[in-house]
């Protein structure tokens, strides 16, 4: 098992920044590719980028490349989403998720563990 608890969600005004942490315990985080995934208000949940074990690869959806970067920390059990140039259009839920798949693998059935979500919301 792997737990995963996220932080640092909040409301931003468009053009700002936030970062996001996910706190990983259980199981070796170094073995799991790790991802964030978002859900905004009626609509499914989306793939936003995932990172490597090892965190020398990276994979980011096409909506936020450029604007954001994650990053992960094997040696705190740590991955953080760096969300710079934020948009209405990035409110939602975001989700920390853990796999045994790896970084190109962005359907949200292959993630086997989950966080509870942190609340992104960003004004025009």
């Amino acid at each position: 098992q792997v737990q995963l608890v996220e932080s640092g969600g909040g409301l931003v005004q468009t053009g700002g920044s936030l970062r996001l942490s996910c706190a990983a315990s259980g199981r070796r985080f170094s073995d799991y590719t790790m991802a964030w995934f978002r859900q905004a208000s009626g609509k499914e949940r989306e793939f936003v980028v995932s990172i490597k074990w090892s965190g020398d690869s990276t994979y980011y959806a096409d909506s936020v490349k450029g604007r954001f970067t994650i990053s992960r920390d094997n040696a705190k059990n740590t991955v953080y989403l760096q969300m710079n140039s934020l948009k209405p259009e990035d409110t939602a839920v975001y989700y920390c998720a853990a796999s045994r798949f790896p970084i190109f693998v962005v359907v949200a059935n292959k993630y086997d563990y989950w966080g509870q979500g942190t609340q992104v919301t960003v004004s025009s």
